[in-house]
């Protein structure tokens, strides 16, 4: 086996671990972290590893398994807003679950990537700041697709009236509120330090 075809199957097998990775938090209680009243998702931890190690076409591939099994939820009804947005627009749905998350762990990657290039002696801030890159992003396209897409519908309208939200930014706010905050925190903390000894380990620049 040639030098090539080691590295094609050690990026398919790096893939795999943490596409399964993904789905086992996504379908067990481990994807989530309670803290108090608060339910931290972990879901982007595995994209921002990925994008971070292997480049932004895994990036982009691991960001489509975390939105693929989003839209199932949203197909099956699991929860009223996810319904709700499904009934009102199923093309809209897809946008707002699986594009928001490919365009995540992409984007994820070309930040990171960046950050290396520009400072590339600072490797472990690069880490940190690629894995915070991911949740922010996750969070900054979902909801910019959701308000695009669905905020005129009555369960959004119903929604923001309820949080006392007065306009979109407002809504936005209220709506991800503490919860994003500390599940960016998670991720910048755990991508960050797995990412660091992964990419010393294969000897990446």
């Amino acid at each position: 086996m040639n030098i090539k075809s080691r590295t094609n199957v050690r990026w398919l097998t790096q893939l795999a671990l943490l596409v399964a990775i993904l789905l086992v938090l996504n379908y067990t209680p481990l994807g989530y972290l309670q803290i108090g009243p608060l339910s931290a998702s972990l879901l982007t931890v595995p994209v921002a590893i990925g994008a971070m190690t292997m480049g932004p076409t895994a990036g982009a591939i691991l960001g489509a398994v975390f939105g693929a099994t989003s839209f199932l939820q949203a197909v099956e009804g699991k929860s009223a807003m996810s319904a709700a947005l499904f009934n009102a627009s199923p093309a809209g749905t897809f946008v707002v679950c699986v594009v928001a998350r490919v365009l995540m762990g992409l984007c994820a990657a070309w930040i990171f990537r960046g950050l290396c290039k520009v400072l590339p002696k600072q490797q472990k801030f690069c880490c940190f700041a690629g894995a915070l890159s991911a949740p922010v992003l996750n969070t900054v396209f979902f909801m910019g697709f959701l308000v695009l897409f669905f905020y005129h519908i009555d369960y959004v309208q119903n929604l923001a009236q309820t949080l006392g939200a007065d306009n979109v930014f407002m809504f936005i706010v209220l709506l991800v509120g503490i919860q994003a905050v500390v599940e960016w925190v998670i991720c910048c903390l755990v991508a960050g330090a797995v990412t660091l000894p992964v990419r010393k380990f294969l000897k990446l620049n």
